[in-house]
């Protein structure tokens, strides 16, 4: 019997704690990483082009999440799918969805490029950006845009990689990506003098090496991950359980996207001041999303192989040590995010006091109730890798967008002020993460009971004489 190819992590046999940890890190690394792209296109032009740039790239981050989310979505299909039937010995099937997946991917990218480009302008317009920044970052779109392929063939790529474990190399070839995209930015922008142009071109050219590495590493795979450009089609069977999981999947991120397009919409009528301190939070924000995000994707991850492999107790005792890692990563990174709000808005608008200050304001109260969120997408990692999405997807459509959007046209509307717009964040995680809770109790009796009674008709079937005892 042939051992398991270096990269491949055995998640269903031995213990669970240290190989969740062992898979979280790097693909924790892997994210921030992913996010210092944006980081550093909103530092370099807050520290050598101005309060108007920072707000032009900030800005829009919102309204770039909104427009990739259904295919990154697709994409936590695409991770489940390959990880069940790793789980199940299936190697043909996940063969068939490696070619599909990668082939959607380059599709999907080249749609978003042509749409972002001819849309961003009217797009901005309508989230009412703001006059003296809509110039700029229509530009920076509309240059982010024309890596969009290469987003999401290593989106694609890497939830290929992570479904076997291998979280390791997709952090490698960021760490490559993002040592590139930080030298280009600060040459486009302190040498060169190209602004919002210039760090958006770096991102863009940062997005194609990554996605090369990552598509150059499933050519060069053993074993049924490997990827063959000339055999890549898609098989109407795999995209179909792939769209299963991942059009829902990739809703729920409309969803919240959508949500957070309203309140960046909101947040751009009190002007460039609050737009740029909230621009700079958010980036903060994001890494302890990220970081949190991590055990969210290690969970789905665990739960589609061992539900594979038909082992309901390493199912429960993922979500639980999932579970108790996000909480303590939230909290703890939550509120150092706050505690040290001051230094860390300073560095994407140093000296601008009045930025600051609205940064520290929203940190104040998404950063510190972040870990809310962890509990929720965590959630619903194993209802996903279970292969329920839809149910998600609804209860976000209620709990998270529903909500938010109607706080913005009823209670932000008795005060509008920037702070009732961030308390909406925490009050609109616990409503959905609870109902998530109960759906899952409900769908784990399901489901487990129909893993044993088929794990029974398994044993009866071998053994023949078991049923007539």
């Amino acid at each position: 019997m042939l051992g398991k190819p270096r990269h491949q992590m055995d998640m269903c046999h031995g213990s669970l704690a240290d190989k969740i940890i062992k898979f979280a890190i790097p693909l924790m690394a892997s994210s921030i990483l992913q996010l210092l792209f944006n980081a550093a296109d909103v530092i370099v032009v807050g520290r050598f082009a101005g309060k108007e740039s920072l707000a032009a790239v900030g800005s829009t981050t919102s309204l770039i999440n909104l427009l990739i989310a259904l295919f990154v979505g697709l994409s936590v299909g695409t991770n489940v799918v390959v990880a069940r039937n790793l789980g199940g010995k299936r190697h043909d099937m996940v063969s068939k969805a490696v070619h599909t997946s990668i082939l959607m991917a380059l599709v999907s990218g080249a749609v978003l490029a042509v749409f972002g480009a001819i849309m961003s302008h009217q797009l901005l317009v309508w989230m009412s950006s703001p006059e003296d920044v809509i110039n700029l970052s229509t530009l920076y779109l509309r240059i982010y845009f024309l890596g969009m392929p290469a987003t999401m063939a290593y989106n694609f790529g890497a939830a290929i990689l992570r479904a076997q474990g291998d979280t390791q190399r997709p952090l490698f070839y960021l760490i490559i990506a993002g040592v590139v995209n930080v030298i280009l930015n600060l040459v486009s922008v302190i040498l060169m003098g190209m602004g919002v142009a210039g760090v958006a071109m770096a991102t863009t050219i940062s997005q194609y090496i990554s996605a090369g590495l990552v598509l150059m590493c499933l050519s060069h795979e053993d074993g049924p991950l490997r990827l063959n450009l000339r055999e890549m089609h898609i098989d109407r069977h795999i995209l179909g359980q792939i769209m299963e999981i991942g059009l829902p999947a990739g809703f729920q991120g409309i969803v919240f996207s959508l949500s957070n397009v309203l309140i960046q919409s909101s947040i751009n009528s009190f002007g460039s001041t609050v737009v740029a301190g909230s621009a700079a939070s958010a980036n903060i924000e994001n890494f302890v999303y990220q970081a949190m995000n991590a055990f969210y994707q290690t969970n789905l991850t665990f739960t589609g192989q061992n539900y594979g492999a038909g082992d309901c107790k390493r199912v429960d005792k993922s979500l639980i040590y999932c579970q108790t890692f996000v909480i303590i990563t939230g909290v703890v990174l939550g509120n150092l995010a706050y505690l040290f709000g001051h230094p860390l808005v300073s560095i994407y608008a140093p000296g601008e006091e009045d930025v600051i200050q609205q940064g520290i304001i929203r940190l104040g109260y998404i950063a510190r109730t972040y870990a809310l969120c962890g509990i929720m997408d965590t959630m619903v990692g194993s209802l996903r890798g279970l292969g329920y999405s839809v149910g998600p997807m609804i209860v976000s459509l209620i709990g998270a967008c529903g909500l938010r959007i109607v706080w913005i046209f009823t209670i932000f509307q008795v005060d509008r002020t920037p702070e009732n717009l961030y308390i909406s964040y925490p009050i609109s995680w616990i409503v959905t993460g609870a109902v998530h809770i109960i759906f899952f109790l409900v769908i784990r009796k399901k489901t487990f009971a129909l893993v044993r009674a088929n794990s029974h008709k398994e044993v009866e079937g071998a053994h023949p004489e078991v049923s007539k005892s």
